[in-house]
């Protein structure tokens, strides 16, 4: 993002843009955190809180997505600016997809309040879950702001840890669920929460795929993470 062009107010839009990503990152990244905190704590003051920001998320997306499609219009941009303001377009759906599944987390924990079942389930991996993907969406954003290709790759790698940590869940709670059927409600609400985690998860991991075809040109979102570290590290 530190190109210069003929055209100051082309540099002073895209970076404008970049930084409306930015902070659309940082609600979503906000409402993932106070959504883990209401599930931790069980406090229905955060939860109305995280369900009550999504409309604000909603409108962001909106906004920034009109903006780049108004600088295509006025710039004509090619090749990486091209690349970029499409990609923004791209990865603001996904931050408002990622604060979609914020807001089912924080609704699966209301019902887990309002039936009084919040402490049936061992939830540990879920807390593990919530802070590898608060931490990943973290870097992704940072690997943005930088278009950091490397760091980029390394964020697609290591969303599968929060992908193992879902599928260990999930094989944990089918054992409490076969052991106990006074479980299976609140299972499955857990459930439900440890999937919206992984798709955080996934969501960060797509922006992170859009950051390297920014800077290489290239659409790596088919290709294996091994072939994906060794093509970044070949640079």
């Amino acid at each position: 993002m530190n190109d210069k062009h003929l055209s100051s107010q082309f540099d002073s839009d895209l970076n404008q843009v970049c930084s409306r990503v930015l902070e659309m990152g940082g609600l979503v990244e906000s409402q993932l955190v106070t959504a883990m905190r209401g599930l931790n704590t069980f406090d229905r003051a955060l939860v109305d809180e995280v369900i009550a920001t999504e409309q604000r998320l909603n409108a962001m997306e909106v906004e920034i997505d009109e903006e780049c499609s108004k600088i295509i219009a006025r710039r004509q941009p090619t090749a990486r600016d091209l690349r970029l303001l499409l990609s923004i377009s791209k990865s603001i759906t996904n931050l408002e997809r990622a604060g979609d599944e914020a807001e089912k987390i924080a609704k699966r924990t209301r019902h887990l309040l309002e039936d009084g079942a919040a402490q049936t389930v061992n939830f540990a991996e879920i807390k593990l879950s919530g802070e590898m993907a608060a931490q990943l969406l973290r870097r992704t954003l940072d690997a943005f702001a930088r278009l950091d290709i490397v760091a980029a790759a390394e964020i697609v790698r290591d969303d599968k840890a929060i992908d193992n940590e879902f599928r260990g869940f999930v094989r944990k709670l089918v054992t409490y669920m076969m052991e106990d059927p006074r479980t299976i409600s609140a299972g499955l609400e857990f459930l439900f929460i440890a999937k919206a985690i992984e798709r955080i998860g996934d969501h960060a991991k797509n922006i992170a795929e859009f950051i390297i075809y920014i800077v290489k040109g290239t659409d790596v979102r088919h290709i294996s993470r091994e072939d994906l570290q060794r093509q970044v590290q070949g640079e």
